[in-house]
């Protein structure tokens, strides 16, 4: 628990993005973008040149108590690992093998054919639409302050947007639904949104998910932040997304943990929802658990 991040103890090095900052920029509108689901709200992301990032690595809660996970997350080697904010199904960048970290960035950072935007913003802090109104459990349990603008750590949210193979990619994170106009304005036309929404509502409510879904006019909507049967335990209270997935239009299920989309392809769409389910981007093994 002392330790901190323990790069130093990584065999891996930088020699990839030594190569890449070698290279001449490359052209930012070319070729596929990759999109993997790593359960919970992790995602990786791959530029057509290459570059990996991996948003939102999750781990069990630290106090050790109750698991949200079967397993631990599994390890991956990426160029770059990013987290939205503070809580433990979103920031364990320490269990990655990465070159650079980006943890909660509010700002713009630049790489080979990537752009990444960090648009600081406020985690949900009301959470009455969920079953167990886990945001009030919260504030009568702990002495946290859940509340903008005087919230604690954890319930700041960084909004992050990914600019790739002509491609503008929002991890919503754990956002409010509600953000000031001045935070719509910096975020922009959006083609593919990763947005919170499983069967509980844990998060955001079906009628926030689509009004967020609404407002930014996403061509793609992607779930995450959702219960999978062989991932996340019963205790996480989670639940599968299928309900609000088919409720709307021409919904997708993927057959597979990851999926390469070109420009072209999502600007044809509109609203539309595309949805990992059960599938993950890396072979689940065998659980220390069974979560119920």
């Amino acid at each position: 628990m002392d330790e901190g991040l323990w790069a130093w103890r990584q065999t891996e090095n930088h020699n990839h993005m030594i190569e890449m900052q070698e290279k001449l920029p490359a052209p930012a509108a070319d070729g596929a973008v990759e999109l993997a689901f790593f359960g919970g709200s992790a995602f990786r992301i791959t530029s057509p040149s290459g570059l990996t990032m991996m948003i939102d690595p999750w781990r069990n809660p630290p106090w050790g108590t109750w698991n949200w996970y079967l397993y631990d997350f599994p390890k991956v080697a990426v160029d770059i690992a990013l987290s939205t904010h503070a809580h433990f199904d979103h920031d364990a960048v320490h269990v990655l093998t990465a070159n650079v970290i980006l943890d909660r960035l509010i700002g713009t950072y630049e790489f080979a054919d990537v752009k990444i935007t960090g648009i600081a913003d406020k985690h949900v802090s009301d959470s009455k639409h969920n079953a167990y109104d886990w945001a009030e459990m919260t504030r009568r349990l702990t002495p946290m302050k859940t509340n903008p603008p005087d919230n604690c750590r954890s319930f700041d949210n960084c909004l992050l947007i990914i600019e790739t193979g002509g491609l503008r990619i929002l991890h919503w994170g754990d956002n409010r639904p509600n953000p000031p106009d001045s935070v719509w304005d910096k975020i922009g036309d959006i083609d593919i949104v990763l947005l919170p929404v499983d069967g509980s509502y844990h998060v955001l409510s079906a009628a926030q998910a689509d009004a967020v879904a609404e407002r930014l006019q996403a061509k793609l909507i992607v779930p995450h932040h959702y219960g999978i049967w062989d991932v996340t335990t019963r205790g996480s209270t989670l639940l599968p997304p299928d309900e609000w997935v088919n409720g709307r239009k021409d919904s997708i299920w993927a057959d597979g943990g990851s999926v390469k989309l070109t420009a072209d392809f999502v600007k044809q769409q509109s609203g539309r929802v595309f949805c990992f389910g059960e599938h993950v981007a890396f072979d689940k093994p065998i659980a220390r658990g069974t979560g119920a």
